[in-house]
């Protein structure tokens, strides 16, 4: 059994805190874990996890661990999201890594458990797990309640779509009013294959939480049981020195790509897993990554937005372990888990699951990848476009005139004033890691109005902004990079240049000469030209997409 590194640390002061914090002499022997709760009254996503915190601590008093629980930051999109364009969403992943560098490395524990829940925690937590290198779990927060409204069902989704929508003209499914009480009806993330639920598979996915954890209803008995589970294990894992730079392998990298593209999950993965991998010391390329396994892996689920199967169909199926399972023969199943096993031992236990939701390999719901990367003279390093399910009317390949802006305000007016034609090619830039910042800026407004207007399948959208989970609309070319502001290609594209989208052959190119395009300025202006405080320290210290959006380049323990 290796040292304690706890015990390293147990001077005579910091044991007479803690046993003024009740702690007996035996305690002080025995691993200390950190329980990281994001735990906050702002927002649903996070308004349980105090419940889930205390099972999981008393299942580690019950191991022989000794827990304690420390708190992060809680960024919720819908929520926190509200000031500077929702700049701090994404900045926040950051922030939730270091404060948990801040409180668990700087005091020495021995291991940790991460209560993971809306978006961004998934990934700082992954990242911390990476960086701080003890034995870490996540245990999955799930996803909230929705409700119906006459004999349909009615969930974020509806309500985000309408409320812009009847903006733009757009008869919603139901009242705004109406929907609104009925959207949200309980705490957890997002019901759907948005980012959060896309996290959480991935999660799975990486070998990283207890199997048969994602995604899973909050506050079920099966969360509370497998949060149960996390805190025995991860006594044993501290043991056991079972660390996570032995998990977030290569490998684990892969078959985190190969989950999100069967599930057809949100672009966001792409980065906050190439962020991880950055802090984990593995060298690789998450975008050749994502191409390679786009040529193995078809759409084998259609949940919202994908297609009209509820989160609650894709857990009753099998979710994420019934995934592994059906993919098991184009992934990496030696990769280690938290379980001290390889994943071809867990996918060996894992039931079969409902073959008609979770589809075989050999009968999948589209062919083809559900996420492309592509690269041009627009996108010198990666763009990201989302396919989902194939839809033979919606084009693969678009050629039209650029019409470009700088901020949102202006690109909304135009699509509520019905100036934008079709053939055109929308380009918003100055949204990206630098440009936002933190990619703030508002992408997704933009792309359910272009929606609404009825435009999606006339009109192309591309940007260096990210786009929600929830956004499947239309022929959307995002995250371009280099970013504009950042020298990219975009600052240089002027009004009526022809734009080439060919996503066959990968391609994102202006059809301009290149001489010519060389030598124009950059013309690219950030949504915010001077931010204060941490968004100011964020723009100055973001790395490129390459790194995925990271605020360092280097792992923290190489």
């Amino acid at each position: 059994m290796p040292e304690l590194r706890s015990l390293a640390a147990n001077s005579p002061t910091r044991r007479s805190h803690w046993r003024a914090l009740g702690l007996s002499e035996a305690d002080m022997l025995k691993p200390k874990i950190a329980v990281v709760n994001s735990s906050s009254e702002l927002a649903v996503c996070f308004a349980h996890l105090d419940g889930v915190a205390k099972v999981v601590k008393d299942a580690i008093r019950a191991a022989g661990g000794v827990p304690f629980e420390v708190r992060t930051t809680a960024p919720s999109d819908f929520i926190t999201g509200a000031a500077k364009m929702g700049s701090y969403i994404l900045a926040a992943r950051d922030v939730v890594t270091h404060d948990i560098e801040v409180q668990v490395e700087a005091a020495m524990l021995d291991g940790m458990v991460c209560l993971t829940s809306c978006d961004k925690t998934p990934p700082g937590h992954l990242m911390a797990a990476a960086r701080l290198d003890i034995p870490t779990l996540l245990v999955i927060g799930g996803y909230q309640a929705s409700g119906m409204i006459g004999d349909e069902h009615v969930d974020l989704e509806d309500l985000w779509s309408g409320s812009v929508g009847e903006r733009f003209g757009k008869t919603p499914k139901f009242p705004i009013e109406d929907m609104i009480p009925q959207a949200v009806r309980g705490p957890g993330v997002c019901a759907g294959m948005a980012t959060a639920n896309t996290m959480h598979c991935v999660v799975e996915a990486l070998g990283m939480c207890i199997p048969g954890s994602a995604p899973v209803r909050a506050n079920s008995e099966k969360m509370f049981d497998k949060a149960r589970a996390a805190g025995a294990r991860i006594v044993e894992m501290v043991h056991e020195d079972l660390r996570p730079r032995r998990i977030l392998t290569e490998a684990a990298f892969r078959n985190a790509a190969a989950m999100t593209l069967a599930v057809s999950g949100s672009i966001n993965a792409i980065k906050h897993l190439q962020a991880t991998a950055v802090e984990a010391g593995v060298d690789v390329d998450l975008f050749a990554i994502w191409e390679e396994m786009g040529r193995k892996v078809p759409v084998l689920t259609a949940v919202r937005p994908n297609g009209p199967v509820r989160i609650e169909g894709f857990e009753d199926a099998g979710g994420a372990a019934a995934m592994l399972k059906r993919l098991a023969t184009v992934i990496e199943t030696d990769a280690m888990t938290c379980t001290g096993q390889p994943l071809a031992a867990v996918i060996a236990d894992t039931p079969e699951g409902d073959t008609a939701i979770i589809r075989p390999l050999d009968a999948p719901i589209s062919d083809g990848p559900s996420i492309v990367i592509l690269k041009g003279s627009l996108a010198p390093a990666s763009a990201v476009v989302k396919l989902g399910i194939r839809d033979p009317k919606r084009p693969e390949r678009f050629e039209g005139r650029a019409r470009v802006f700088d901020q949102t305000a202006p690109l909304l007016a135009e699509i509520e004033a019905r100036t934008l034609e079709k053939g055109d090619v929308v380009i918003l830039r100055g949204q990206g890691p630098k440009g936002g910042p933190a990619m703030g800026g508002g992408a997704s407004l933009v792309l359910f109005a272009i929606d609404a207007a009825g435009l999606a399948r006339d009109v192309a959208f591309v940007t260096d902004g990210q786009l929600s989970g929830l956004c499947l609309k239309g022929l959307t070319i995002a995250e371009v990079s280099p970013e504009a502001v950042d020298d990219g290609p975009l600052g240089q594209v002027r009004d009526g240049d022809i734009v080439l989208i060919d996503v066959p052959a990968r391609r994102l190119d202006v059809l301009v000469d290149a001489a010519e395009f060389a030598a124009r300025p950059n013309e690219a202006q950030p949504l915010s030209a001077h931010p204060t405080g941490y968004l100011d320290l964020y723009r100055r210290g973001v790395q490129p997409m390459a790194k995925g959006t990271a605020l360092v380049q280097e792992p923290a323990h190489p």
